[in-house]
């Protein structure tokens, strides 16, 4: 009865109207989110060559796509390697580095006896909301042979190289600078993805060097902002009492304002190392992978091995790798930044914690009690 009474009454038809409401964007969603992503994974198994539907005009081929690129050796496997080997050192790179950049300019426009923040804030923030066509455009000019950074470097005696025709990794350069300019024989024993240590451990090509620089002059800015918000919602009286308590600017930043920014440092990280893997604009504006296929990323590989490859099943193989990529990082990089103190582990590190400080305790009172004893004369004793 009373289950009868909460159907007719007032609130007993807002779950139809609820989902009348969201029919809409669920419809949307599923049609063009969640059907793709489905049939790009069964085309990921298929022969699909980008004619016709792939459901009537393709194979089941199982992972031969996938064993393509990740086992069997040949061109593909190579170029898989390369790929992931590029991309790895971009993110290794921009990652830390933009996240630093953006946590430092957010303390600098946060300060109160800073005159013009307003203006500074806008002009960080400024290269995130331009072109990234234009941007690449431009750096492009900025660091050709006779472009303006070579010059600067001229000026100062130094020969600039010719950027974007740069192949050569700068670990390999720094490695030639000491002498080093044939690969030991344990590195040219054969590594991951079809590609020998030497050439894993070649660092990111002057190529793309500047794309890093790019990435983290265009992205800084947005990441700034994320920061600026968490700052200004960290109470003045938390930084008095660090100041009462006798702590320094740095360590009061350490110890007190940067554990407070882990929730917008995840979220910083994660949308960095998400958009690191996914680079491919400036791939494709800088020569599609060119030089020597140095700014060659997975992102870039499946769109050219989909579109003018036509090997459809082959491309999607390779977006589904990378997303597994993506995935298992930010996994790890919640693992590393989880909060200590809850959960499981949480409860037996405070568990320890308390049984550590009764035992100290107990042993500190049985201290105390043999020194009073030795201290009580031997006759009040008695």
């Amino acid at each position: 009865m009373a289950q009868t009474f909460r159907g007719k009454g007032i609130r007993g038809a807002e779950a139809r109207y609820g989902w009348a409401f969201v029919a809409p964007a669920i419809l949307i969603i599923g049609v063009f989110l969640v059907i793709p992503i489905f049939l790009a994974l069964f085309v990921s198994f298929s022969n699909w060559n980008g004619l016709g539907s792939p459901l009537n005009n393709s194979a089941l081929v199982g992972a031969d796509n996938y064993a393509k690129v990740l086992v069997e050796p040949g061109l593909a496997q190579r170029d898989f390697g390369l790929s992931i080997r590029n991309n790895l050192y971009y993110v290794v790179l921009v990652v830390p580095l933009q996240t630093a950049l953006a946590l430092f300019l957010a303390v600098q426009v946060n300060r109160r006896i800073l005159r013009g923040r307003g203006f500074f804030r806008t002009a960080f923030y400024f290269p995130s909301v331009t072109s990234s066509v234009a941007i690449v455009t431009i750096f492009i000019f900025l660091f050709t042979a006779s472009g303006a950074v070579n010059a600067i470097l001229g000026f100062f005696g130094a020969d600039g190289p010719n950027w974007f025709a740069d192949p050569s990794g700068i670990i390999h350069n720094l490695l030639a600078g000491v002498g080093i300019t044939s690969a030991p024989d344990a590195l040219l024993a054969a590594g991951p993805l079809g590609l020998d240590w030497w050439s894993w451990l070649s660092g990111p090509s002057v190529a793309m060097c500047v794309l890093i620089i790019l990435a983290i002059f265009t992205t800084s800015g947005t990441f700034m902002l994320l920061f600026l918000a968490a700052l200004q919602n960290v109470s003045g009286e938390i930084d008095e009492a660090a100041m009462v308590d006798g702590a320094g600017p740095f360590r009061k930043f350490f110890s007190v304002t940067l554990p407070m920014l882990k929730p917008t440092l995840f979220t910083v990280l994660t949308l960095g190392l998400i958009g690191t893997w996914q680079v491919f604009d400036q791939i494709y504006l800088t020569g599609k992978g060119a030089p020597g296929k140095t700014l060659l990323t997975p992102a870039y590989l499946a769109y050219d091995t989909s579109f003018k490859g036509l090997n459809w099943g082959e491309g999607a193989a390779i977006s589904f790798i990378l997303f597994i990529i993506i995935v298992s990082f930010t996994l790890l990089q919640r693992y590393v930044l989880r909060d200590r103190d809850l959960g499981r582990s949480g409860e037996r590190r405070a568990a320890k914690r308390e049984k550590q400080f009764r035992s100290e305790a107990a042993e500190g009172a049985a201290q105390l009690a043999r020194k009073s004893d030795a201290s009580t004369p031997q006759g009040e004793r008695r």
